[in-house]
């Protein structure tokens, strides 16, 4: 389930920073067109695996419930802190990005 989590919350976080106004806010200068294309591709791509996980872990029934309420909690995250502490969001996904991976390798 950690997993799971962490694999949303980085693929909100790629998202988010797909945005011009978030990526100048957090990073200080407006992304590329490559950089915008590839933060989107990889915010999908760990969106997508982040479902499959859940699927494999619960099923299609509670998988997907399991999913959009770690989601919307990962959101919420996004939501609340992004105007008053952008660089501890930038932490948060750094540190989801590298630990993702791990917890799941070593839930298998």
């Amino acid at each position: 389930m950690l997993a799971i989590t962490l694999f949303g919350f980085a693929g909100f976080a790629a998202l988010c920073l797909a945005m011009d106004k978030h990526y100048r806010d957090l990073l200080g200068q407006p992304p590329s067109n490559s950089r915008r294309v590839a933060l989107r591709v990889a915010g999908w791509a760990l969106l997508a695996l982040a479902l499959l996980l859940a699927v494999r872990h619960s099923g299609w029934a509670m998988g997907l419930v399991e999913l959009f309420a770690v989601l919307m909690a990962g959101v919420t995250l996004w939501v609340f802190l992004l105007p008053y502490q952008p660089r501890l969001l930038l932490g948060l996904a750094a540190a989801s990005v590298v630990l993702a991976p791990l917890t799941a390798l070593a839930s298998l």
